[in-house]
């Protein structure tokens, strides 16, 4: 019987197979000073080397690949949408370009613009709505029902956590005997993914979550067990704003069965952690690709003695929003 969620370890070897050669396998590398910081043995997970600038090009491109293994490419002849924080457009931009399928990326006012600049880099429209991903949602819906284009969710969705998951079987292979796995935390494809992969292959290794202190609609739907609207806040870890979706049927059921920790991470801490990765790694990240060293040093999670991954999941920050984090972190 299939899980309520959809997503089985099957579905993620089998994007695997699919995405092999149109994305990066990405590097883990061991971090010898926060190994020494923290006495652990640290390493990042860096889908920073996406060509999209992030892990979403997973995601992004098992699904579209799989509909038109399923349904032929004429089944996608009058494009595909989304709605997205910038990372998943990007990707759904980069994937639909090189797969041959139009694509239209509606995105909230909050995006900055660093992100919608990329996009639209793709040739593809970057159609900004509103000021919350829920009303970029909208729009998007709105072209699938009255332009017959075809919605890329960007996480609900099984062959969306499936490809993403595609990290966690990477991290088993080259680091078999990892104890815990920090990953940002928003819609939950992500997590969902990387969790249900590795749970499947060694179920003792810790899924920690992270989510923002404020504005974290995932955070909140756990506590309350089912979906929950919150109000989308500017933050340094923008990417991880947003909603799960009132209608969420993926990705809640799937981060409440895999997650093992969760913690909620300040904009101070975000910024600090952006700036040592910046000066010991050489690393200049977004927020949300820096909240997993941000908790572990806001909440001293313990971790001595342990063999550790951080999910860096994208480099998507403009040198504004870093020289922000960077003052923030100074005061």
């Amino acid at each position: 019987m299939l899980p309520r969620h959809g997503v089985t370890p099957a579905l993620v070897y089998e994007a695997r197979q699919r995405i092999a050669g149109r994305v990066v396998r990405s590097p883990l590398v061991r971090s010898a000073a926060l190994s020494a910081r923290f006495d652990a043995d640290i390493h990042l997970k860096l889908e920073t080397c996406q060509p999209s600038g992030a892990f979403k090009l997973r995601g992004a491109t098992n699904m579209i690949a799989a509909l038109i293994e399923r349904h032929g490419r004429d089944a996608l002849n009058a494009g595909v949408t989304t709605a997205s924080t910038g990372n998943h457009g990007r990707a759904v931009a980069l994937a639909a370009s090189r797969l041959g399928v139009p694509a239209v990326i509606c995105l909230s006012r909050l995006v900055p613009d660093n992100k919608v600049a990329a996009i639209e880099a793709l040739g593809v429209e970057a159609r900004r709505i509103g000021r919350s991903q829920d009303e970029a949602f909208g729009e998007a819906e709105r072209l699938v029902r009255d332009q017959g284009m075809t919605l890329i969710p960007p996480f609900d969705d099984p062959l969306i956590a499936a490809g993403q998951g595609t990290i966690g079987i990477e991290l088993m292979e080259d680091a078999p005997e990892l104890d815990q796995v920090i990953v940002g935390l928003s819609g939950g494809g992500l997590l969902g993914g990387i969790g249900a992969a590795i749970k499947a292959i060694r179920p003792g290794t810790r899924i920690t979550g992270v989510s923002l202190s404020r504005g974290a609609a995932m955070w909140e739907s756990l506590r309350a067990g089912r979906p929950v609207e919150v109000e989308e806040i500017e933050s340094l870890g923008d990417s991880l704003g947003g909603g799960i979706g009132l209608d969420n049927r993926c990705t809640l059921a799937l981060v409440d069965e895999v997650m093992d920790d969760h913690y909620q991470v300040s904009e101070p801490a975000i910024a600090h952690a952006m700036v040592d990765l910046l000066e010991h790694e050489k690393m200049l990240v977004e927020g949300a690709a820096a909240v997993g060293l941000a908790a572990i040093a806001e909440h001293q999670i313990e971790v001595r003695g342990q063999r550790v991954a951080l999910i860096v999941s994208g480099n998507g920050v403009s040198l504004e929003t870093f020289d922000r984090a960077r003052r923030m972190a100074n005061r």
